[in-house]
This record gives structure tokens, C-alpha cells and sequence, in this order.
């Protein structure tokens, strides 16, 4: 794992911080005059909201100044942009495919990917308070701090807001950013993984070596970060296990125990969304089933996903139960999520029934294998912040499921930018998700 990727050295020791405020400022008065005067006024609003919000800094940190060191480059960083990258090139070829205008879906995706990354950082903020005192605090986001739930939230958000202005059916565009979305995970989670954040919980002994070999977490050398002098995972083994003979064994060998990489694990879901997205889309019948798919499959697939990670940054909500009630009845609201939403594409009632009742066998399996023994004590749980939200996802989906699909009645789904090439208008009428 390489946390950072290389040092630039910088030539000013330190640098008032009013300076880059006024030029980050600059730049976006730049911009929102440029966007002006092409008669784009949705383009103006997230560079005039950063002006505005450097300006206002500067207000309140005049005289500050900021000690410069070397600059490092962060693999996280440097994969999350990447990903944000390929994701904003393949929803714009996607929505060339749906008809979508292209200009304003690409102004639109840099107004979202900018609310996404916001949405990240607050998400994260809500569910680890006690580590902020200040609002510099919340900004550095160099010492890492994003939730990717909160990043797909915000960007969506943002999404739905631009497009309702433009008039165009944000049903269409979730076709479009969904698949997008689960090719950047792929990307992102690498990052991830080469940071060392979001890993799992112990591996046990009989697990196959290449799996421990990916799963041990190293202890990088004082100063690799401003903060910490060893990967996530080796600082909470540390903490967890004291002065203890494990603990001194991980000293030595300058590594955490062997982990669940759960980064790898969700990069590998990423990929299977992406041929789950291409799969419905060669048999899709109605506007916006694409988008309702990845957003079912990554919300199940993250709550498992949530049972492996052992990072103490989640956040927990909701009542606590005992766990083996807790989660088999996620399980359940899972499958009827499942049964009343995707099931419904199989044509034959006979497969939608099999299909049905397939889906609740995680459920019954989760409480077999969670109930305690006669003897045993049971252990009391809450749902990480991303199993609630997940678990809130496959809800909507399945609510939005069938109000699309009622919204086509029996007309044939038509794809105009693959048919004729026609691109729907700006004042064409749009389907819309509910409010």
C-alpha cells in the first residue's frame, strides 16, 4: 500500500492565506462571468457559490498564514479523480446514447461531482462530530474524511435539481450516471485500498494465504502522514490490543493482522454493477430501470459489505436489537423490496414467484447462522449509517420502480439517441421522479 505517491517540493516556506482565497475567488468570478454571458445562468450558480465562500473566509481568517511543506500527492487522491474522470466521459457517452443534450449534461456533471464530494465530506462530518472543533477542521480535506454514500446523495441531489431547471427527465439521466457511478467505484476503491482506509475485520486462520497476503496493512514510517505512523488497520490493532504479546508481535513485524480487504471487495462490485447495468439495459422496458438496478444492487451489496468492515468511522443509527433479529429482518425488507421492485421485469409470474422466494433465503440463513446458543449471550446491534441508507435506497427503489414502469404503460421503450439520433429538447416534457 502506498499512501502517497510522491512529495513536490514548493519554493515559499509560507504564504498568506488570503492570497489563494482571492485566487481561487478570481477564478470563479472568471467563470461566472463567462457563464453569464453565454446566457448560461445554471452554470453560474457553483461558481458563484465558491466566490462567494472564499470571499466570506477571508473575512474571518484575514492575516492567517499557511506553513508550506512538500506537497504530497495522495494515492487516494489522485484514484478519486480519476474516477470522477471516467465516470463524467462515460455518463456523458451514455447520455449521447439517451438523446441528452450534451453541453448542458457535462455542465451539470461538474456541478454535481463538486455537490458530490461536498455531500462526501458532510456525511462524514455528521457521523464523527467529536472529531471536529473547528470549521478548518471540516474543511482539511487532505487527512482524508469522505463516506461515498454521502458523495452519491449529494451528486444525485445536485443532478436532479440542474436537470429539473433545464427541464429534461432526470429518469433518463439515472440511466446515464448510475452505470457511471459503479465504474468509479471501481477506481475509487482502489484508492482506497492503497491508503489502507475502510478495511475488515480479522481474517480467520484457514483463510487462503494470497488473502491474508492482500489483507495485512503495513506500519508505514513516522511522518509517511501528518497524522498516525501506520495504516488504519495497524492502528486500530494496536489500540485494540495494547501492551499485549499480539500487539508487541505486530511491532515487530511492522504489520496489522490479516484483514478482510473489504476496498477490494466493493471494487469488485463495482464491476459486477457494471455488467448487471448492461445487462438490463440490452433488455430494458422502461425509462429509468438501468439507474433503479445499480442504486437496488450497490445498497443490498454494501449492507453485507457493512458486516465485514471493522473501521470505527461509520456511524451507527437506529434502534439496537439483537443482532440476530437485526439483520435477518433487513434481509427480509431486502427481499420484498426485491419481489415488489426488480422481480417484477420477468415476464413469467412462475419466475417472478421462484425469484420471490429465492430472495428470502439470505434472511433465513443470517438468522440460522446469527441465533445464539442455548447458553450463549446474545449480542445487541446497531446498522452502520451506510446499511441504513442502503436499506433506504432499496425502498425508494422499489417505489420509483413501479411509478416508472407505469409511467410507459405498454409502449415499447425508445431509446431516441441510438434510434435517429434525435437529442431531446430543452423544453421537451419530462419524466421526473416523484417529489
Amino acid at each position: 500500500m502506498h499512501p502517497v505517491l510522491l512529495r513536490i517540493p514548493l519554493p515559499l516556506k509560507t504564504i498568506p492565506l488570503a492570497w489563494i482565497l482571492f485566487a481561487v475567488s478570481a477564478i470563479a468570478i472568471f467563470s461566472l462571468i463567462a457563464s453569464l454571458r453565454r446566457g448560461d445562468k445554471n452554470a453560474a450558480i457553483l461558481p458563484g457559490l465558491v466566490a462567494a465562500a472564499c470571499l466570506g473566509w477571508v473575512a474571518t481568517h484575514w492575516g492567517e498564514t499557511i506553513n508550506l511543506k512538500p506537497l504530497p500527492i495522495y494515492s487516494f487522491g489522485v484514484m478519486l479523480g480519476f474516477s470522477l474522470v471516467v465516470s463524467w466521459f462515460f455518463a456523458l457517452d451514455l447520455s449521447d446514447r439517451e438523446g441528452l443534450p450534451r453541453e448542458p449534461m457535462s455542465n451539470q456533471l461538474v456541478f454535481a461531482m463538486a455537490c458530490g464530494i461536498a455531500g462526501a465530506r458532510l456525511l462524514y462530518i455528521l457521523t464523527n462530530l467529536e472529531e471536529f472543533h473547528s470549521l478548518t477542521d471540516m474543511l482539511a480535506l487532505r487527512r482524508g474524511g469522505l463516506v461515498a454514500y454521502g458523495g452519491y446523495i449529494g451528486g444525485l441531489g445536485a443532478s436532479a435539481f440542474y436537470i429539473h431547471r433545464l427541464g429534461l427527465p432526470f429518469s433518463r439521466w439515472i440511466d446515464c450516471s448510475m452505470p457511471g457511478i459503479a465504474l468509479g467505484l471501481i477506481t475509487g476503491r482502489i484508492g482506497c485500498y492503497l491508503y489502507g482506509c475502510d478495511f475488515g475485520k480479522p481474517l480467520g486462520e484457514g483463510a487462503p494465504g494470497w488473502l491474508q497476503t492482500m489483507g495485512t496493512f503495513p506500519h508505514w514510517a513516522a511522518g509517511t502522514l501528518d497524522q498516525g505512523d501506520g495504516s488504519p488497520a495497524y492502528i486500530r490493532h494496536m489500540e485494540l490490543f495494547g501492551h499485549t504479546e499480539l500487539a508487541q508481535r505486530l511491532h515487530d513485524t511492522h504489520a496489522s493482522l490479516p484483514v478482510h480487504p473489504t476496498q477490494i471487495y466493493e471494487a469488485t462490485v463495482g464491476a459486477l454493477l457494471l455488467l448487471v447495468a448492461y445487462a438490463v439495459r440490452r433488455k430494458q422496458s422502461f425509462i429509468g430501470q438501468v439507474g433503479l438496478t445499480v442504486a437496488f444492487g450497490y445498497g443490498l451489496l454494501r449492507f453485507c459489505l457493512e458486516l465485514l468492515r471493522d473501521d470505527t468511522e461509520r456511524g451507527t443509527y437506529g434502534p439496537a436489537l439483537a443482532e440476530h433479529v437485526l439483520i435477518p429482518l433487513s434481509f427480509a425488507i431486502f427481499a420484498v423490496a426485491f419481489a415488489a421492485g426488480p422481480a417484477t421485469s420477468f415476464a413469467s409470474a412462475k419466475v417472478r414467484g421462484v425469484v420471490s422466494a429465492l430472495a428470502l433465503l439470505p434472511a433465513i440463513a443470517a438468522f440460522l447462522v446469527m441465533r445464539p446458543g442455548e447458553f450463549e449471550p446474545t449480542h445487541v446491534a446497531q446498522l452502520s449509517t451506510s446499511q441504513l441508507i442502503g436499506l433506504t435506497t432499496a425502498l425508494l427503489s422499489m417505489g420509483f420502480w413501479g411509478h416508472l414502469r407505469s409511467l410507459m404503460g405498454n409502449a415499447p421503450y425508445d431509446r431516441p439517441g441510438e434510434r435517429d439520433g434525435h437529442k431531446i429538447a430543452l423544453e421537451a416534457p419530462a419524466v421526473v421522479l416523484p417529489a
